[in-house]
């Protein structure tokens, strides 16, 4: 087995800066921090995570939004089952959606001392979780940066403009967005985006937006208002969880879905397609995400692999909760 000794030699370094680099114990130039990773990958080093943690395993640190929403359930199973694989330990953290949270939850993971980071935080741009001096990093379900290059996501803006091409298509051209709060999700935002983008194209006049809170009002919104202001026939919510949200609201207001109003969301849970009838969604792909996410950060912090931006496919599921008003009703 390669020893540190063989590591440094091989970077050309100290041991002292080597374990800095291996360990995240201290500063290291940008340039240095690439030879001894791409060393340690040629050599197949990987103990000293295990020894900077008394004999444990490596360990990642993750960053969630939730835990309860399925979609990021499904991208945490990817990511565990491949660090598994790998021998590594994965630490999980959640914000709650909430801006304030994300660097002390970041915090904690980094007590941890983990082998890498894989965070999705509310916004990429804003996070105050980004801002510290982070072992190797990428981001998952947000956009790359300047600083965090390595990230994995979908196309949120194209996603939430070909939905509503779909709806306009289906004759519907007063379509309302409810999503949670744009501060707590940028890919609500981005999703938001290109739904005022589809509508723009068609010539058509927004309705303003309906956020809440993606924590605590799934199972209480209050859609009558908007209803009576907008006056939609179709409704988007910004995910699944929320239009499921959107339809059990409008039966407590005696309405019925597709037939007095459609209903569609964003990323293809199972419990979507188990009502009846199955909800109309943008299918992403999160398990095959939170695996891609933990492969490309082994790439990185073993292999020295360079970071990049892999973005994965989305696809419209064509349910039974948006009616087509092109055809006569019977």
């Amino acid at each position: 087995m390669a020893t540190l000794r063989q590591v440094a030699e091989r970077a050309g370094c100290s041991t002292a800066t080597a374990s800095r680099v291996l360990n995240h114990s201290g500063p290291v130039s940008p340039a240095m921090v690439g030879k001894v990773r791409k060393a340690a990958g040629e050599l197949g080093y990987r103990a000293s995570g295990a020894t900077a943690r008394g004999g444990r395993r490596p360990v990642i640190g993750v960053l969630v939004p939730s835990l309860t929403n399925p979609v990021f359930a499904a991208s945490l199973s990817g990511i565990q089952n491949r660090m598994l694989t790998a021998g590594h330990s994965v630490l999980i953290a959640q914000s709650n959606y909430d801006p304030l949270q994300e660097a002390n939850a970041v915090s904690g993971l980094m007590s941890e001392r983990p082998t890498g980071l894989i965070l999705t935080v509310c916004d990429g741009l804003s996070s105050q979780a980004l801002l510290a001096d982070l072992p190797p990093t990428v981001l998952l379900h947000n956009l790359p940066t300047e600083r965090f290059p390595a990230a994995v996501t979908v196309d949120n803006f194209a996603a939430g403009r070909d939905l509503t091409r779909y709806l306009l298509q289906m004759g519907h051209e007063r379509i309302l967005f409810v999503s949670g709060s744009f501060v707590a999700s940028d890919r609500a935002a981005r999703r938001y985006r290109g739904y005022l983008e589809a509508l723009r194209e068609a010539g058509k006049q927004p309705l303003d937006a309906m956020q809440i809170s993606f924590v605590s009002e799934y199972d209480q919104i209050d859609i009558l208002a908007a209803i009576r202001d907008g006056r939609p026939t179709a409704i988007i919510g910004s995910n699944d969880l929320l239009a499921l949200g959107v339809i059990a609201a409008l039966r407590r207001e005696g309405l019925t879905v597709p037939q007095d109003m459609s209903v569609a969301g964003f990323d293809g849970i199972v419990i979507g397609k188990l009502i009846d009838p199955p909800l109309t969604t943008v299918n992403m792909p999160d398990a095959s995400m939170g695996t891609t996410a933990a492969s490309l950060l082994l790439d990185i912090a073993e292999n020295a692999a360079p970071e990049r931006h892999l973005e994965l496919a989305y696809s419209l599921h064509k349910g039974g909760t948006v009616r087509d008003l092109n055809r006569p009703s019977r």
